[in-house]
């Protein structure tokens, strides 16, 4: 009998900022709240009934040694085109809200928010545009295979490339190639 594959639905985290968790995702996804208590929210930015939940039942504690426990890394939200990405940095900017790091993985370029729980959120675009293309890169790229995590870079400069009019064709493998690294490479834990 073969696997029926099922679809990500939701991520459900707990949390200790209610209110904060729910307005940084509706600012950052765009996520509205579906349902919410004082214990509890679910929020989704489609037509899914939910696509995040958050608990916050009594009791809880932050977990100060979050970063060195294991646990999930990051969720990611994909946008349609380098140029919606570019647009989604520089609204957040305007909101004060600054990617952790951002990388050229290759396949994708990624930005990694944090949530004010400390969650990372990757917010990325697919650099074939075709999840086949992207997905072959991935299974058979020798570069990919000696470099799976890739290449960080400072969006500010890559949007401000993108911005002077320099076409994602030949941006992203400038970015690749470290044409615009950070001042600092920033720790991805």
């Amino acid at each position: 009998m073969s696997t029926i594959k099922p679809a990500l639905h939701h991520i459900t985290m707990k949390t200790t900022r209610l209110a904060e968790m729910i307005a940084w995702y509706a600012t950052v996804i765009g996520a509205q709240v579906q349902f919410q208590n004082p214990g509890a929210a679910w929020m989704t930015n489609d037509a899914a009934n939910h696509r995040l939940g958050f608990l916050a039942m009594p009791g809880l504690e932050d977990d100060p040694g979050k970063t060195a426990h294991s646990g999930m890394h990051h969720s990611a939200f994909e946008y349609g085109s380098f140029e919606d990405l570019m647009a989604s940095f520089h609204r957040l900017r305007g909101e004060g809200i600054e990617p952790a790091f951002c990388l050229d993985h290759g396949l994708t370029l990624s930005m990694y928010y944090r949530d004010p729980d400390g969650n990372y959120v990757e917010l990325q675009c697919d650099n074939f545009g075709d999840w086949a293309q992207s997905g072959e890169f991935m299974r058979s790229s020798p570069e990919f295979a000696r470099d799976p995590i890739g290449t960080f870079f400072d969006p500010a400069k890559v949007y401000d490339a993108h911005v002077a009019g320099r076409p994602f064709a030949t941006l992203q493998p400038a970015i690749r190639a470290g044409a615009f690294l950070p001042a600092v490479i920033p720790s991805i834990a």
